[in-house]
């Protein structure tokens, strides 16, 4: 091959590949990373197990786990049947608008750029703080936790434009990481036949320790831990043979992440005894460190140095979760480019086929969704980390409710797939399942962001705001086209 012939034949391959994402990047592996990262395991165990213990339904926590992962399982089957038909960056808008037209899909586009924006600066909050503490405790400098963020909003900018391979390769060691040592607990734990009360199998999943307590407050932290699992649909674009890739990934990330947290959390009540969980955990909030009440069984079983380990794991579990994030939502930049929602300028590439311009502005409004917290001296974990992961579950709750009324419109619509269980039967029930999740969601705000009820019902409107203010910037847009 002469070099006028490769030239022509890379100028055409550029061509066929502009205004797309790089294809093939991503196998099965690579996206589940992007997708657990998102979840952030060890926060969400620090974070949320000792709430749901304590404030929840007692040692039957894990059996909030397990429901959760059905309702998000029967919202899956759905989701990977339109995605079968609909491969694109937006997943969730694209999908929307399908089923329930443009104007609801720009709306929820709103949502979903809202929600991973909110859910990143709320990580940031806890990001911060948390390093901030590490570098008081092991060099004795005194770093603000803004100052922490932002440096680290530049290595996330760095990292995300140097490719998705390269982002599931950071991704991968640090969720290996954090699981690793959880799950080794919690073998060695079920292996031991469990704590001082044995393994508790009736206290932690029958039906009547379940309905115990607040079970309702354990649901909704346990629902708002699988949050993240959808962005396999985000990297379709870049995965090898995508229609077979993403409900592998899909399927795979539900099962894993509703396995581990409710396996986890029940090795973690074991190891304390069934009746002695809640008041362990009650004083761990009482303490103002929560995470002492995974921290401590771990340090008993493994030794003190773990004390010092988990803190440092709790902090690349959120800088994972950040880079997840920040590759979610600047792929939805680029994709609400593309469809000439948001300016086309978002859809350039750099050289890793990466959205780079997307990127910066996604940087952009992390800083800017921080800043003034810092600016205001508010605590970035009582106000920052709490508010933003607040209203990001209940806005993304709210997109798994439309997109599964969106595709059960679709295939009655199109009769691409007539399978009764994928595109009607599951997504039905998933919706209603969704729905009162919702409620759960909406009726224990004030518990979620552990704020005051005012807060909560401001915050909790921004969510349909964001929704309707896109469903009318869509419909103006397309009046003043009509009319031009």
């Amino acid at each position: 091959m002469d070099s006028q012939t490769a030239v022509r034949n890379q100028t055409a391959a550029d061509a066929s590949t502009a205004g797309r994402l790089k294809p093939n990047s991503l196998g099965v592996l690579g996206i589940l990373f992007f997708v657990l990262s998102a979840q952030a395991p060890l926060t969400g165990i620090a974070g949320a197990v000792p709430i749901s213990v304590a404030l929840g339904n007692g040692p039957a926590a894990p059996a909030a786990y397990v429901a959760a992962g059905v309702i998000t399982l029967l919202f899956s089957v759905g989701f990977v049947a339109m995605g079968r038909h609909v491969v694109n960056a937006g997943a969730f808008y694209t999908y929307i608008g399908k089923g329930l037209g443009r104007p609801v899909g720009t709306g929820s586009a709103a949502v979903a750029l809202f929600a991973y924006c909110a859910i990143q600066a709320a990580m940031y909050g806890l990001y911060g703080a948390t390093v901030s503490g590490l570098l008081a405790a092991h060099t004795g400098t005194d770093v603000p936790w803004w100052v922490c963020s932002l440096v680290t909003m530049a290595i996330v900018q760095v990292l995300g434009g140097a490719g998705i391979e390269m982002g599931a390769k950071v991704l991968a060691v640090f969720v290996l990481a954090e699981f690793s040592i959880l799950a080794v607990f919690a073998l060695v734990t079920l292996f031991k036949g469990g704590g001082p009360e044995g393994l508790g199998v009736t206290e932690s999943f029958s039906p009547g320790a379940a309905l115990k307590g607040a079970p309702g407050v354990a649901l909704m932290f346990s629902v708002a831990s699988m949050v993240g699992f959808e962005a396999t649909a985000i990297y379709g674009e870049e995965a090898r043979e995508p229609r077979r890739t993403v409900p592998r990934a899909t399927y795979l990330a539900v099962a894993l992440v509703t396995g581990f947290f409710a396996f986890t959390s029940w090795m973690l009540i074991s190891a304390y005894g069934a009746s002695k969980a809640t008041a362990a955990a009650g004083q761990a909030l009482a303490s103002g460190d929560s995470t002492s009440f995974v921290f401590a069984p771990i340090a008993d079983l493994f030794g003190g140095w773990v004390n010092d380990v988990l803190p440092v794991l709790l902090a690349t579990s959120l800088f994972a979760g950040v880079l997840a994030f920040h590759n979610s939502a600047n792929r939805y930049l680029f994709s609400l480019g593309r469809d000439g929602l948001l300016p086309r300028k978002l859809t350039s590439l750099n050289r890793r086929h990466s959205p780079g311009v997307a990127g910066c502005v996604q940087t952009a409004i992390a800083a800017v969704l921080v800043l003034p917290f810092a600016l205001t001296g508010k605590d970035p974990v009582l106000t920052l980390f709490s508010w933003g992961s607040g209203v990001a579950v209940l806005g993304i709750m709210l997109l798994y409710f439309l997109t599964s009324v969106s595709v059960v419109a679709f295939f009655r619509r199109e009769r691409l797939d007539t399978r009764p269980w994928n595109t009607l039967i599951a997504p039905a029930l998933g919706a209603l399942g969704i729905v009162g999740a919702i409620w759960l969601v909406v009726e224990n705000f004030t518990t979620l962001i552990g704020g005051e009820r005012g807060t909560a019902l401001w915050l909790e409107l921004t969510v349909p705001a964001v929704l309707a203010a896109g469903v009318v910037t869509a419909r103006l847009t397309r009046k003043a086209a009509v009319d031009g």
